[in-house]
């Protein structure tokens, strides 16, 4: 596959764009075994974003009932027309899947999960479009930077969590499934990478969801200050009913935003809630 594609690719003249993240990976082998690893299944339909030279797709359409491949890069076109020659169950669509309309994609292509090996400017904004918005989304398993991975798996009391772990684990249950070397990218970047695999749960983390949000931004707003300082300033609440709020979820009145789980974030949100 490898030749393969990069004869398609000096053959059509593809230059590559660095705007756009292009990374591709062509090693047969890392692509099953990606595909594998995210659970991809014969009655799937997979959405890939990013869908570059099209090698992780042709990988998908070999297991998945359908995929549906986003790709912004229009000089991409007659590349893929070879490279997916002969897979009907795949359909490319030339857009940027940032701007969709994800309910009015979802009432077209119903239940489906996402695989992808994501330019990396675009990880946070389409991990949180597709947590918040998509409602048929099963899961996600995204190839991003290991850096951006590490975090969104971390634990609390750890250097890597942060305000995006709180919020993704609101939704989903993460893990790193594959770590990937950047000696495996054409052209190769300068950092190693990781597959994520976000599991969606509904209702994993029981608690109104802005408030849930609003409280975890306020506890990581200055990380100097403590929680009940962060509440007072985000929500205007009195230091009475900040410290109230903690006690009753048996939080550390001099704690830090990073020292708490998600779903204490979410007790403690409950408890904000009667004050607003």
């Amino acid at each position: 596959m490898e030749n393969d594609v990069k004869t398609v690719l000096r053959e059509t003249g593809f230059g590559f764009k660095k705007k756009f993240g292009q990374n591709f990976i062509t090693d047969k082998n890392l692509l099953a075994s990606i595909v594998s690893l995210a659970g991809v299944t014969a009655t799937d339909t997979v959405v890939e974003i990013g869908c570059g030279a099209g090698t992780l797709t042709r990988a998908l359409a070999e297991k998945a009932k359908r995929v549906v491949a986003f790709e912004v890069d229009r000089t991409l076109e007659p590349v893929l027309a070879q490279t997916l020659a002969g897979f009907e169950n795949t359909e490319v669509v030339f857009k940027d899947f940032l701007k969709v309309d994800l309910a009015a994609f979802e009432d077209e292509y119903g239940e489906y999960s996402v695989v992808a090996n994501l330019p990396y400017y675009i990880t946070t904004p389409l991990i949180t479009k597709l947590l918040d918005g998509g409602k048929k989304c099963k899961s996600l398993a995204v190839m991003v930077q290991e850096e951006v991975a590490e975090r969104l798996c971390a634990k609390e009391n750890t250097p890597e969590y942060g305000a995006i772990t709180a919020v993704v684990a609101y939704h989903a249950r993460a893990e790193i499934i594959k770590r990937v070397p950047r000696t495996m990218f054409t052209p190769r970047p300068n950092v190693d990478s990781a597959v994520v695999k976000l599991t969606v749960e509904d209702g994993r983390i029981a608690a109104d969801e802005n408030v849930f949000k609003k409280t975890v931004h306020a506890a990581f707003s200055s990380r100097r200050k403590t929680l009940v300082n962060n509440l007072m300033s985000v929500f205007k609440t009195t230091r009475e009913q900040s410290e109230a709020a903690l006690l009753k979820c048996g939080i550390d009145l001099k704690a830090r935003g990073e020292t708490l789980s998600p779903q204490k974030f979410a007790d403690l949100s409950k408890e904000i809630e009667k004050f607003l």
